[in-house]
């Protein structure tokens, strides 16, 4: 059997992490402002305080999935 650098979990965190910091990236999206018309809603709490915390949350997700030790296996020996 080959050893690979992660695990089963460790690839299954970092989905998760990616998974979140998407949300926080929605969080952020919507409708701009235009020369013609000024859209208030780019100052709103969600897309300047909340997402970004969302985003941040998701990025030291990634950094505990990486750093998630294996679980050590148990080796029968014989006496």
């Amino acid at each position: 059997m080959k050893n690979f650098a992660f695990t089963k979990i460790n690839y299954i965190l970092l989905l998760v992490g990616f998974v979140i910091i998407i949300i926080g990236f929605i969080m952020m999206s919507g409708d701009a402002t235009t020369e013609e018309a000024f859209n208030p809603d780019i100052f709103s709490d969600m897309r300047t305080k909340a997402a970004p915390m969302v985003c941040l949350f998701g990025f030291l997700f990634e950094i505990v999935a990486i750093l998630w030790p294996p679980k050590k296996e148990i080796t029968k020996t014989e006496n």
